[in-house]
């Protein structure tokens, strides 16, 4: 297997504004010694470290990129936001939206993490590659066309899509969002459209609180290429599991998509500060076996994951290792540390059977 990694230490340099945890500082509210918002540079660089320490990078073929364009920035943002981040980034830095501030580098920051979703998206539809994991940061998937939102700056995958649409390299692309929290921006770009499914699993009301209900299928044309899967809090590998199979895998046989693109995040980690699921990395590489199986079906095996959420330093290395050994089918292991407690942890039969129910109604209410 071919798997590229695309990722860049200038991602890692991305800084925010001064917060403590989701709190901006000032009156009764002091400054965080941990160093601001949960999404930092340390979960990331220490994936990209675990992997170099167990040797798994070695079995990759490693890449950067070049930034986004403006013109592929302006297939989904509106001028007016692109020139207000520019400018606000040469200023200094500032905020333009909610959780979302950036330091004078911000702007271009943002146009290379956008760039590595690309660039991975645009190797594997070459088949240069067969596969790719794409570790950008700053995130992407709350991003709306003009309002960055939830740690997000730019709407990496989708300006990677609609890139690739404007290249002639696909005619269909679905997208799978299994963090923690509701993929509005993707959601809101290709809400209207037929030609790109979008699948959010998340925790119910996390983030955003007011989207990402299952009634919300999309409007227009685009009705019927949206799929919410709200998941109760504490759901774990079970419910995870489940819902990819019934809910998430038929979408996409039903769909036939040329290419599919997942928004990676792992936040539903039941050690992440953000969310309260009970996902282990087992949970993440079964997600991710499931989708790989998918692909080969359906697109030759095309698939892009693009790194999203995951808060827990200690956690997510271990997670996105065991990604992606699935991913290119290595034999390197990154025993997690973690494991045990949260096997353990488990939400157990009854629970279980709870979600099973809640996915059952589910599958039903989309039966033909």
């Amino acid at each position: 297997m071919r798997t590229g990694f695309f990722w860049d230490e200038r991602c890692f340099w991305h800084s925010g504004g001064n917060y403590s945890f989701l709190v901006p500082v000032g009156g009764l509210m002091q400054p965080s010694v941990a160093g601001g918002l949960p999404e930092n540079p340390e979960t990331k660089r220490r994936l990209k470290n675990l992997m170099d320490v167990t040797g798994l990078l070695a079995e990759l073929e490693v890449r950067s990129a070049a930034p986004v364009t403006e013109a592929d920035l302006l297939r989904v943002h509106p001028h007016d936001y692109v020139e207000a981040f520019r400018e606000a980034a040469a200023a200094g830095g500032g905020e333009l939206g909610l959780r979302t501030p950036f330091g004078p580098d911000g702007f271009d920051t943002a146009c290379l993490s956008a760039g590595l979703a690309k660039a991975a998206l645009f190797a594997t539809l070459r088949g240069e590659i067969d596969n790719a994991y794409a570790l950008s940061r700053p995130p992407g998937h709350h991003c709306l066309p003009d309002f960055p939102n939830g740690f997000c700056l730019l709407a990496n995958i989708a300006i990677a899509i609609e890139a690739a649409f404007d290249a002639r390299m696909v005619d269909r692309v679905a997208v799978i969002d299994w963090d923690v929290h509701h993929g509005n921006g993707t959601e809101a770009i290709f809400y209207d459209r037929d030609d790109v499914l979008t699948i959010s699993l998340h925790q119910e009301r996390n983030y955003p609180a007011d989207t990402g209900g299952f009634d919300d299928r999309g409007t227009g044309s685009g009705d019927g290429a949206n799929l919410n899967i709200p998941l109760p809090p504490g759901g774990g590998h079970v419910c995870y599991t489940e819902a990819m199979a019934r809910l998430v895998i038929p979408q996409l046989h039903a769909f036939q998509p040329d290419a599919i693109v997942v928004a990676c995040g792992f936040d539903a980690s039941a050690v992440d500060p953000l969310a309260r699921m009970m996902a282990g990395s087992h949970t993440f590489r079964a997600l991710n076996e499931m989708t790989m199986e998918a692909a080969a079906d359906l697109c030759d095996g095309r698939l892009v994951l693009v790194h999203e959420g995951g808060y827990s330093e200690a956690h997510v290395p271990f997670c996105g290792h065991a990604v992606i050994e699935a991913l290119s089918g290595s034999t390197i292991t990154a025993e997690d540390p973690l494991a045990a407690r949260i096997n353990h942890q488990q939400p157990g039969p009854r629970f279980d059977a709870f979600c099973r129910h809640l996915i059952a109604e589910m599958e039903e209410a989309l039966a033909p």
